[in-house]
């Protein structure tokens, strides 16, 4: 089983979207092995977005990631990953998919609901990033033998 980040980004949690987005990973089977509330600082953020700090909108993207406090999510399931980023959809909320996150509540490429890893090996990086190793549970719901084959469930 992968486990994968999500964060749920203040514009989520501003417009009040939070129990919508955990109901779609709990409905597809994925399972929450941690989440908390954090307010982000420019440091993490500054390590998060490695990739964009010599952008010209990465003091935009700081004020938006720090306007609240965000939901921070480690997903556990098969292929979680690339399931949660179908999921969620593109980037740029107005290109995203009917159906995906990003498609259904976004209009902003910035201001785009959620983040999520984007490849198994971030995803490490990024859970460890934002959990302590204590706040990642490690639990089988018994709710897999109707989500998995059992064959799939020994992943």
């Amino acid at each position: 089983m992968e486990t994968t980040l999500v964060l749920i980004k203040p514009s989520g949690v501003q417009r009040g979207l939070i129990g919508e987005i955990l109901n779609r990973f709990e409905r597809k089977g994925l399972t929450v092995v941690g989440m908390k509330l954090k307010q982000l600082d420019s440091e993490i953020l500054r390590e998060h977005y490695a990739h964009l700090v010599d952008r010209p909108f990465f003091p935009s993207l700081v004020r938006s990631m720090t306007a609240t406090p965000v939901v921070c999510l480690a997903l556990r399931g098969l292929d979680a990953v690339s399931v949660v980023r179908q999921m969620t959809g593109v980037t740029n909320s107005r290109l995203a998919l009917p159906g995906t996150i990003r498609g259904d509540f976004g209009m902003s490429g910035q201001e785009n609901i959620v983040h999520a890893s984007d490849t198994p090996e971030n995803a490490a990086l990024e859970v460890a990033r934002f959990f302590a190793p204590g706040e990642i549970f490690d639990y089988k719901p018994c709710t897999l033998p109707a989500i998995y084959n059992p064959d799939e469930a020994a992943s």
